[in-house]
């Protein structure tokens, strides 16, 4: 059972997820507007938090009752997106981009009538009686949503099509999934569907944290977040020498991830022993090529030369080169050495020794490497280096500490609420516990709000 979150500090505007790197945009691609997934995603929002959106945008709309019906606005959009199971930011997005509703403070009642633009077209008034049906705020907001449900759900029944190309507004869109075929089809315009993918940037869209998992609701591909940048990995040998499990991968939109420069691939497993048509080798460790000095050392540092992958330079052009490996070089792969007197358990690398403070961490990060006991003055032939702690992107929380927390560069930011923490599509059963000492590795940081 999850650990609920506690509320860190008054939250009194709603931003954009806090992330630490800079809120950039995506373009607007009139091809993919938002994925399917996002469009009919209808529980991302509770009434609650409907009511609170429209407060934090000063919204006329959050005073608002319906009088043909007396019901609230957040009402009438929380039924909506349930009944036709349309996700209710859908419809928020929809409000604003038809009449101004969220961010407009003093609407006239015409605006409130025609709240999403339903029924009205090209051809049509808002006084033309086969339309009256359709007026009144809540009537707007039903046919709004229950309207782009049914445009998702029969595209036989309309002319845009995925896959075919139509000139809209003179320019040829190329409709690639079912959400901008919908889209398309509420509004057959170019400048409408831009104003509806920008409003979703600017309120919706997801930054993830340095050291994410994310995977294309589109195309299935998986990405790590490094430097600000997305790494794309090859091959599930790449992924898995590096992650035990597919269960911290987080779901993202295509346009969430175009806002990220495109990376080195992770194309080779960790610890690949990659040699060069000139005939280096190199040892790749995670994103760092770290040349072997000779065939001597190669030798006696016990490599395999079966092991060897033959690749072309620029293959690994864009790879960093690390410090090189030489005979002096103890253990260039990791090992764990343990304190015959004191038990301390210490990964060692390279000639240096870095303190396991607590046996969680060896089970997350060490589980498939031996523990070789040492003598304490063996030990010391290796520098004591800062503890290991816990990487980029883990979820964690402490017995003695009612947050939860993600790390990020090193450090460690709290969520506020448990609408921070999901929105991002992370999942309670990757948080993982550790003793507080482990925490308090981390410099805490501003936690991170769902507002």
């Amino acid at each position: 059972m999850r650990k609920k979150i506690i509320s860190i500090f008054l939250i009194t505007n709603y931003l954009l997820l806090i992330t630490g790197i800079a809120n950039a945009r995506a373009a607007f691609n009139p091809d993919f507007i938002i994925a399917d997934a996002e469009l009919i995603d209808y529980d991302t929002m509770h009434m609650d938090q409907i009511q609170d959106f429209l407060k934090s945008k000063n919204s006329c709309l959050a005073t608002y009752v319906d009088p043909n019906v007396r019901i609230t606005a957040s009402q009438a959009i929380y039924d909506a997106a349930n009944t036709h199971k349309i996700n209710p930011k859908y419809i928020l997005v929809l409000l604003q981009k038809e009449q101004s509703l969220i961010e407009d403070g003093s609407p006239v009642s015409d605006q409130l009538d025609w709240a999403t633009g339903y029924g009205i077209c090209d051809s049509c008034k808002k006084t033309d009686d086969k339309v009256q049906k359709y007026k009144g705020f809540t009537n707007q907001v039903d046919w709004g949503a229950g309207g782009t449900r049914f445009y998702f759900d029969n595209p036989d029944n309309f002319t845009f099509q995925v896959g075919q190309t139509y000139i809209i507004d003179d320019q040829k869109v190329n409709i690639s999934n079912n959400a901008t075929r919908a889209l398309y089809t509420y509004t057959p315009h170019i400048h409408g569907n831009e104003n509806f993918f920008s409003i979703w940037q600017k309120w919706f869209s997801a930054v993830y944290f340095e050291g994410s998992l994310l995977q294309d609701i589109k195309d299935g591909g998986i990405y790590l977040i490094r430097d600000g940048t997305k790494h794309p990995f090859l091959s599930k040998s790449a992924y898995l020498s590096r992650y035990p499990s597919f269960e911290r991968v987080l779901p993202a939109s295509p346009a969430d991830l175009d806002k990220y420069p495109t990376g080195a691939a992770i194309q080779y497993a960790n610890y690949s022993l990659l040699q060069v048509p000139t005939g280096g080798i190199y040892l790749l460790d995670d994103d760092t090529l770290r040349p072997i000095v000779s065939k001597e050392t190669f030798r006696l540092l016990g490599f395999n030369p079966e092991e060897i992958i033959s690749v072309k330079t620029n293959d690994i052009f864009f790879y960093k080169i690390g410090q090189a490996i030489s005979e002096s070089s103890a253990y260039p792969t990791g090992a764990l050495l343990q304190d015959k007197t004191s038990g301390g358990v210490y990964y060692v690398q390279d000639g240096a020794k870095y303190p396991i403070i607590a046996r969680e961490l060896i089970k997350l990060y060490y589980q498939n490497k031996k523990i070789t006991p040492i003598t304490p003055a063996e030990l010391k032939n290796y520098p004591t280096k800062e503890p290991i702690k816990l990487k980029d992107g883990e979820l964690a929380s402490s017995p003695d500490d009612p947050a939860v927390y993600v790390i990020t560069n090193g450090e460690k930011r709290a969520f506020a609420t448990d609408t921070a923490f999901t929105k991002l599509g992370y999942k309670w059963e990757n948080v993982i516990k550790v003793p507080t000492k482990v925490l308090d590795l981390h410099k805490t940081v501003e936690a991170i709000t769902d507002k």
